[in-house]
């Protein structure tokens, strides 16, 4: 691991490192806040998963997640959203290649060799934090942003046990039912769509739920919510009985002065579940 920056932050520190990940197979860039609190000890840790186009940086700069979790003494790791590289497939389209990894594993030519977002988020990444920082690994939430907040909500009823809460900003919540994830789906995980479905926030609910508290924030004037399909989220925790938190915000959109918004609700619902006990 080498580290690239570290800047004084709130009380703590925000640094940006690189490593060679075994699973991505080339070098991969995250962001990692650690408060005050991790000089004595390990701390809570809060994932935030980025959305299509960004990298580690976006949500580090915009969300203002810093304030909040310094103030609760929780660290916030924000790792890239796909590899990246020479060597490394991509695409000319803003949703698919570098930047759009939707953390999947793909299995498709020209995009299994690198594109392992799934193993990278669930295993790599987790094993190598623990090992270098003062992190505790048994008390985690996730959250993220559109894309982001479909790898959280997926990782999240995908890994029982491992989050004790998740959340998530204007998330894809369908993509086997929209243009926001049959495209994506299809490229990595090739034509079987039965092989879409633990990919999906909608149908995961359903069918295996979610054992703690979910929060959803959406903007109703979000112009991609037809992508984004949040009707099929709330029908199915209804059907399925699911405790969830589900709010339309009138008047905000998709962008970060959304997410930023609504930043600190997010960090004290994590708060109170990672200090339940």
């Amino acid at each position: 691991m080498e580290t690239i920056s570290e800047n004084k932050a709130f009380g703590g520190v925000q640094g940006v490192y690189s490593h060679q990940s075994h699973t991505t197979r080339c070098e991969m860039t995250f962001g990692l806040f650690l408060p005050e609190e991790a000089r004595d000890g390990p701390v809570p840790v809060l994932w935030y998963l980025s959305g299509l186009t960004c990298t580690h940086e976006n949500a580090m700069v915009k969300a203002g997640a810093q304030a909040w979790a310094a103030e609760q003494g929780i660290a916030v790791v924000f790792p890239d959203t796909s590899p990246r590289g020479e060597g490394v497939a991509d695409d000319d389209a803003y949703d698919l290649g570098q930047g759009a990894g939707f953390y999947v594993n793909a299995t498709q030519k020209p995009w299994a060799p690198h594109f392992r977002m799934w193993d990278y988020i669930a295993e790599d990444l987790p094993s190598m934090l623990q090992e270098e920082f003062p992190l505790d690994m048994s008390r985690q939430a996730i959250t993220g942003h559109s894309m982001g907040g479909h790898g959280a909500l997926t990782l999240a009823m995908s890994l029982p046990g491992r989050f004790r809460s998740v959340s998530a900003f204007a998330p894809i919540c369908n993509p086997t039912g929209a243009d926001w994830g049959r495209k994506q789906l299809q490229a990595y995980l090739g034509d079987d769509t039965g092989q879409w479905a633990a990919q999906d926030a909608s149908l995961l609910i359903r069918e295996r739920g979610f054992d703690g508290p979910i929060l959803v924030d959406q903007g109703a004037d979000d112009q991609f919510i037809d992508l984004l399909r949040p009707e099929t989220l709330v029908a199915a925790s209804a059907e399925s009985r699911q405790e969830m938190t589900h709010r339309m915000q009138k008047g905000y959109d998709h962008s970060y002065f959304f997410v930023s918004t609504f930043m600190e609700d997010h960090v004290a619902f994590h708060a109170e579940a990672l200090y339940a006990d």
